[in-house]
C-alpha cells in the first residue's frame, strides 16, 4: 500500500505521531499488545504502521500484513451482502425472515423482518447460540438451534445487541437467496473480497493465512461483556471451514481499508461496483434514533455510565450527536460509520471530514474499556486533521 506524507492529505504530522506515541504508551503498560493501524483521507494513506507485539508471549512483533480475527467488524461485511441482494431485487429490508426461512417462525419469530436483525432490534438472544462450542462454526447447526429458540424482547420494541445469533440468520438468509448452491464463505469470496482485491480476508481462517494469524489472547481479564475465555476460544474455533457470520471473520488491516473504501466511495472500488450509493447512504443513518442499547447495561452499573443512545445503522455503528461514549471518537461528524470488534478492532469512515480509520490489535481489552480506547485513538485522528 502507497503511503504519502501525511500533510499531503491534510494531517499535522506532529499530530498524527500522538496517535502513534498513545498506543505505544499503551502498549508499554501492557494495557494491551499491539496494533497496526491506518490513517487515510480523501482516499490517501497519511499513516499505516505495525506497532509493538502481535504476541507478547512469544517476542513476535507486528507486521503491516498480519492478519486479525474481525470479531463483530464481520458484521458490516455480511450487511454489505444482504445491501447486494436488495440492490439486484431479491429482497427488501421489510421482508420478513420467515419468508427465505419458513422454520426461523417458530416461538414467535414470524414478524422480524431483515431491517430490524441489521439493527438488532429483533428481540433476538445476546447469548451464544445453544449448540456445543466446536459446533458453533458450523452455520447449519448454528441457524437450526436459533430457530428453535424463543426471542428475549418483541420485535422493534427495544435495542439489544446479538453478538451472533441475528446476523447468523442474516448470513443464511444470503446463503438461501443464492440458492444454496455455494456456501456464505465462498459467497463472500466471490462476490465482495476478490472484487475489492482483499486477497487477505476469508470467512475462517483459509490454510495460506495461518501463518500470519495473530493470536487471540485477552490481555485485559477483568469480567465484563464476554468472559475472556470466549474470546480466546475463537482460536480454536477459526478453522478454514469456520463459517460465523457474526464474528468469524479474518483480515489484514490493508484489506479493512479497501473495504472500508469501498463504502466511503458510496459502494465502489476501482472499478468494482459492490453496492449502489442509495444503499450505503440509507445504511449509515441513524435507525435507532434515541433507544439506548441494552448492550451497555452492565457498564452502566460497572462503570457508573449514565444511558445514552445506540446510534446504530443499518449493520453499522453510528457516532451521531451529544457527549457520550462512542468508539468513533467524540469528534467525529453526527454520520460517522464503522465497525467493532471484540475489545481489539476497528474501523469508521468520517464523510464530512472524508477521513477514514483502521485499527485492528492484540491483546484485546474488556469491552467498555475498549471503548474508551478506540474513543481517545479516534479523536486523536480527528484532532490531526487540520486542512
Amino acid at each position: 500500500m502507497e503511503t504519502v506524507h501525511p500533510s499531503e492529505c491534510g494531517f499535522d504530522p506532529r499530530r498524527i505521531d500522538h496517535l502513534v506515541t498513545s498506543i505505544k504508551r499503551d502498549i508499554e503498560r501492557e494495557q494491551y499488545d499491539g496494533a497496526v493501524v491506518i490513517v487515510a483521507r480523501g482516499g490517501k494513506v497519511g499513516l499505516h504502521e505495525a506497532v509493538g507485539f502481535a504476541e507478547r508471549a512469544s517476542g513476535r512483533t507486528t507486521r503491516t500484513d498480519d492478519v486479525f480475527c474481525l470479531f463483530s467488524v464481520t458484521k458490516p461485511i455480511i450487511a454489505t451482502a444482504i445491501f447486494a441482494c436488495v440492490d439486484r431485487g431479491e429482497l427488501a429490508l421489510t421482508t420478513r425472515v420467515a419468508e427465505i426461512i419458513p422454520e426461523f417462525a417458530s416461538k414467535g419469530k414470524h414478524r422480524v423482518t431483515i431491517a430490524q436483525l441489521l439493527t438488532h432490534t429483533a428481540g433476538m438472544s445476546a447469548g451464544f447460540p445453544p449448540v456445543p462450542q466446536e459446533l458453533l462454526g458450523n452455520l447449519e447447526a448454528v441457524v437450526a438451534a436459533i430457530c428453535d429458540q424463543g426471542l428475549d424482547a418483541r420485535p422493534g420494541e427495544t435495542v439489544s445487541y446479538s453478538p451472533i445469533t441475528a446476523y447468523s440468520i442474516l448470513g443464511e438468509v444470503v446463503r438461501r437467496l443464492d440458492g444454496g448452491e455455494r456456501s456464505l464463505r465462498q459467497i463472500l469470496a466471490d462476490d465482495i473480497f476478490t472484487p475489492l482485491g482483499m486477497k487477505d480476508t476469508a470467512l475462517g481462517v483459509r490454510s495460506d493465512l495461518a501463518a500470519r494469524r495473530v493470536p487471540i489472547v485477552v490481555r485485559d481479564r477483568r469480567e465484563g461483556l464476554f468472559p475472556p475465555e470466549a474470546i480466546e476460544g475463537f482460536n480454536t474455533l477459526l478453522q478454514a471451514d469456520a463459517e460465523i457470520p457474526g464474528g468469524g471473520g479474518v483480515a489484514t488491516a490493508s484489506d479493512l481499508f479497501r473495504f472500508a473504501e469501498m463504502l466511503r466511495r458510496g459502494g465502489e472500488l476501482d472499478g468494482a461496483r459492490i453496492l449502489s450509493p442509495a444503499i450505503v447512504r440509507l445504511a449509515a443513518t441513524n435507525h435507532t434514533g434515541l433507544q439506548p442499547n441494552d448492550l451497555w447495561n452492565y457498564a452502566r452499573e460497572m462503570r457508573g455510565w449514565d444511558e445514552f443512545p445506540a446510534f446504530l445503522g443499518l449493520g453499522f455503528f453510528m457516532r451521531g450527536t451529544g457527549i457520550c461514549p462512542t468508539y468513533l471518537g467524540s469528534m467525529a461528524s453526527p454520520g460517522t460509520f464503522g465497525g467493532v470488534g471484540a475489545g481489539s478492532t476497528l474501523f469508521w469512515i468520517d464523510p464530512e471530514r472524508d477521513v477514514t480509520f483502521v485499527c485492528l490489535t492484540s491483546g484485546a481489552l474488556e469491552e467498555s474499556y475498549s471503548m474508551d480506547r478506540f474513543q481517545r485513538l479516534s479523536d486523536l485522528v480527528l484532532a490531526a486533521v487540520v486542512d
